[in-house]
């Protein structure tokens, strides 16, 4: 074969116009495949400051229970700044407004005890709970729920928990209470749209609970209820994080979450 064959060979500035798209395609692969990573786990926040509410009214719950597919991730939100870790169970109070605290939201130990016992027997333990400074946090609140929330009349406080049953499983709640109660249910209806679309962030397990903390690919089932201003995001995982037997995952999910819901709701309906 001739050397100078001009279908087998290129002179340099060719070589170099090669090298360049070869890396341009090599690093749009690689942003693409960090786009699919799921987003990574929080640590509990320490000091977080709890809003007062405004207006009261009720409103008819609404339950929703969702499942992830196993391969499926959103994408990963903005990075947030770091928070330490939090003390489990702790939570600081914020200064109300004269209109929010008229009708605060409910007291965090009253949403989230520390024991919840159902009529189906289940036991569930409370590892932690929080008032979170705010309530679209870009380490606990996707994109698309941010932008559900700032489209309504607004937030006055986002409270979490984590619990665990017998066997170590991991659930974790969340209640969003929000100034007008409709803007919680729009809530159940707008992330009820995408089954396998996770919104509302799991906890990572403070140190010293001797839960695993669980990678981001876990299996997980998810359950959504509204009650007056307050909405309820409930997120299940199996101790070992594994993806089979989610119907069995959600027959224990429900009865925490309900039980949640319910006082919530008994709440907001005094109002």
């Amino acid at each position: 074969m001739r050397n100078d064959d001009p279908g087998r060979s290129r002179d340099k500035s060719d070589d170099e116009q090669w090298n360049e798209f070869v890396k341009a395609v090599a690093a749009e692969q690689e942003a693409e495949r960090r786009a699919a990573e799921p987003r990574p786990k929080r640590v509990w926040p320490r000091n977080a400051a709890m809003a007062l509410g405004a207006a009261a009214l009720t409103l008819l719950g609404v339950e929703l229970l969702q499942s992830s597919a196993d391969t499926s991730a959103p994408p990963a939100p903005p990075a947030a700044a770091p928070i330490a870790a939090l003390t489990p169970t702790a939570a600081a109070a914020g200064t109300p407004t004269s209109a929010a605290a008229e009708h605060p939201p409910i007291p965090l130990d009253q949403v989230f005890p520390a024991e919840v016992k159902t009529a189906s027997g289940a036991v569930y333990t409370r590892v932690a709970s929080a008032a979170l400074p705010s309530c679209t946090e870009r380490d606990s609140v996707a994109p698309a729920l941010i932008a559900m929330i700032k489209a309504g009349k607004g937030c006055v406080a986002e409270q979490v928990a984590l619990y665990k049953d017998a066997q170590d499983d991991q659930f974790n709640l969340a209640l969003f209470t929000m100034k007008d109660p409709l803007d919680a249910f729009d809530l159940v209806t707008g992330l009820s749209r995408d089954f396998e679309d996770f919104e509302v962030g799991a906890q990572a397990p403070p140190p010293a609970s001797g839960l695993r903390t669980l990678p981001p690919d876990s299996g997980m089932v998810q359950a959504f209820g509204s009650g007056g201003r307050g909405m309820v995001a409930a997120l299940g995982q199996w101790a070992d994080g594994r993806s089979t037997d989610r119907q069995q995952l959600v027959d224990r999910l429900t009865p925490l979450h309900d039980a949640v819901a319910k006082t919530v709701f008994a709440y907001e309906s005094r109002f």
